[in-house]
């Protein structure tokens, strides 16, 4: 059961490695228009705001790696814990589906987690 949360944890990393590199790298291309379905002025006017998304995403990227590097249950929650917030927040304010695509398989990862490595007592 931890290597399958580990995997998860890892899948939502990479995930959100693809996020950070659409928005900041590809928002306002042909990618972004394919993706979004929304007019290139649109996508070009919002570029700088996705950039800084992407750049949240490639922070939450880069934590998820680091609690997979170390192994600290508590660091993977806590990343996992602010994707599900964050996959919530935008499925209610932006786009149902992310609620399928961001907070779902971060939440299954979090289950996962909390399920295959119980909370030892600090000494």
């Amino acid at each position: 059961m931890k290597l399958f949360a580990n995997i998860m944890v890892g899948f939502v990393a990479l995930a959100h490695v693809g996020f950070m590199v659409l928005e900041m790298f590809f928002w306002d291309h042909a990618v972004g228009e394919r993706v979004f379905k929304l007019p290139r002025e649109v996508l070009h006017s919002s570029a700088t705001l996705a950039a800084n998304q992407g750049l949240y995403n490639g922070i939450l990227a880069v934590g998820l790696g680091w609690a997979l590097a170390t192994g600290k249950r508590d660091v993977k929650l806590f990343f996992l814990g602010c994707v599900v917030v964050a996959g919530v927040f935008g499925g209610f304010t932006s786009k149902l589906s992310i609620l399928f695509i961001q907070a779902m398989p971060a939440l299954l990862a979090l289950v996962l987690v909390l399920l295959s490595s119980p909370r030892t007592e600090a000494r």
